[in-house]
């Protein structure tokens, strides 16, 4: 199938999915060595493990991560995208997008690497995601900046960035000082002896914990390349990669209730609604409305209900995705992920009519998810190797900086295990909710409330040039973002994409 639906592709298509697909490995294999750096700080500094063999064990539990996750923060980080240029991700627009994301994140990724800066691969994303937003907003029809990006999705993502060092600092702090109540044996609050390993006991500890953030690392941030990857594969592949082939009977009777339950419930809501302002193209309506209105209306209403006719028509009675003709499983997918998104966002801001509707669009969202958010195999196991090879190469850099310039003393056993167990913990709890978090703040903060919980003190000129690294991240993405997509669009078109 994979074959027959890329022989209908022009072959400058094929070739920009297959830099494309080289750019989101790159990026995950950047984010090996520039993130998971952290992991192993503490196990190399507390002489734990030596450098060669804890970048190895740190890069197998990343590569375990990314193979074992959900795909929760993968669709969270699509999401964040314009609605018009996720559904139209083959044409020159978005081409476009995937590249300037991808291509600003690796630049600002490799530059803060190279000045041994714990900087966030999550910010970075992030950034270039709203560059992209913003960028392709002020060239819409409308110029309204504002309305590029999904601005809820984005003060959630923000929210978990902002606050999980704050997390990292002061529970990290606590658990550090509750250690010392608790376990008094001084071996754990002392200067690791340079030519013996640690106490057993203690070893093990650190062990669990540089496996446990080397695990959720990969389980988090190797999710970020994965959802770039399938947003490709969707525009450009959609026989193969639009629909869940495996989906089952359960989950496509699912959706076929939903379909027309929510038919009937936008007949209800479209009275007087002008179709002359619908015209052919209900899609329109609904991606305005996504774009920031704030307010529903007769015409958004018909709109919806159009989509759900549709998408119920083309599923009819199946018992297979495969019994899709292959040339309406893109169509199909298109109208599912408008559904979906026009579903969360109006349940969300409570532009429903009632709680059970409410409850009803969530219902709607989920059934849909179950058929379109998936991540093949091949797919996990290719960002998993990109990330753990990432993880055993240029470690160095980050590894010094968070072991030696954050304290002004040498790091204990005791807050080697306490930063990590608290990275382990936050990033695994944001995963779950489906919230990309940065390693590199949780941790590199976690180290800090340690060394200042513990009397160390703070080399404040490595804090300065991390909080600087942070502020900066953001606005220096958002241009690298919006810069390289204008630029990006104009050179695809140039290259004869539409």
């Amino acid at each position: 199938m994979f074959l027959a639906d890329a022989a209908s592709i022009p072959t400058l298509t094929l070739i920009l999915l297959g830099l494309a697909l080289l750019l989101a490995l790159g990026f995950e294999f950047v984010n090996g060595f520039h993130d998971t750096a952290n992991a192993v700080a503490t196990v190399i500094y507390t002489h734990t493990l030596p450098a060669v063999p804890a970048v190895i064990w740190s890069g197998f539990f990343n590569f375990l991560g990314v193979l074992t996750s959900t795909g929760a923060v993968a669709f969270s980080i699509v999401n964040l995208l314009p609605a018009e240029l996720v559904i139209h991700v083959g044409s020159a627009a978005g081409f476009a997008m995937v590249f300037s994301l991808l291509v600003s994140a690796i630049v600002w990724n490799l530059g803060t690497w190279y000045f041994g800066l714990p900087a966030s691969s999550s910010h970075t994303l992030i950034g270039s995601i709203i560059g992209v937003g913003v960028a392709n907003a002020l060239m819409s029809e409308s110029h309204q900046w504002a309305s590029g990006v999904n601005w809820a999705k984005a003060k959630d993502i923000g929210l978990a960035l902002l606050i999980s060092p704050v997390i990292g600092f002061c529970v990290a702090a606590l658990l550090l000082i509750t250690m010392k109540i608790l376990i008094r044996n001084p071996k754990l609050y002392s200067t690791p002896d340079a030519n013996h390993p640690p106490p057993g006991w203690i070893r093990a500890l650190l062990m669990f914990t540089c496996t446990g953030v080397s695990f959720a690392h990969g389980s988090n941030d190797g999710q970020k390349g994965m959802g770039l990857i399938m947003l490709i594969l969707v525009g450009i592949l959609p026989a193969s990669y639009a629909l869940k082939q495996d989906s089952s009977t359960t989950e496509l009777e699912n959706l076929r209730r939903e379909m027309r339950n929510m038919v009937v419930y936008c007949q209800s809501h479209s009275q007087g609604a002008d179709t002359a302002a619908i015209g052919n193209d209900p899609s329109k309506v609904v991606t305005t409305f996504l774009r920031g209105s704030n307010s529903t209306s007769p015409e958004l209403f018909a709109s919806i209900g159009m989509l759900a006719s549709e998408a119920s028509s083309m599923i009819g009675n199946i018992s297979s995705i495969s019994d899709i003709p292959q040339k309406q499983r893109g169509h199909l997918r298109t109208d599912l992920y408008l559904l979906s998104t026009v579903m969360t966002k109006m349940a969300k801001n409570h532009q429903l009519d009632s709680p059970q509707a409410e409850k009803a669009a969530k219902s709607t969202a989920t059934s849909i998810n179950g058929v379109t958010n998936f991540i093949p195999l091949w797919v996990k196991a290719a960002v998993a190797l990109a990330l753990g090879l990432g993880t055993m190469i240029g470690w160095k850099r980050i590894v010094v900086t968070v072991g030696e310039k954050i304290g002004k003393t040498h790091m204990t056993y005791g807050q080697g295990a306490a930063a990590e167990l608290v990275a382990m913990m936050t990033i695994g709890i944001a995963d779950k909710f489906g919230l990309p978090v940065s390693t590199t703040h949780v941790l590199s903060s976690g180290v800090a409330g340690t060394m200042a919980a513990n009397g160390s003190g703070l080399q404040m000129a490595t804090v300065r040039n991390i909080l600087m690294a942070w502020v900066l991240t953001l606005p220096v993405c958002v241009f690298l973002g919006a810069a390289l997509f204008s630029l990006g669009l104009n050179l695809i078109v140039r290259l004869g994409i539409h």
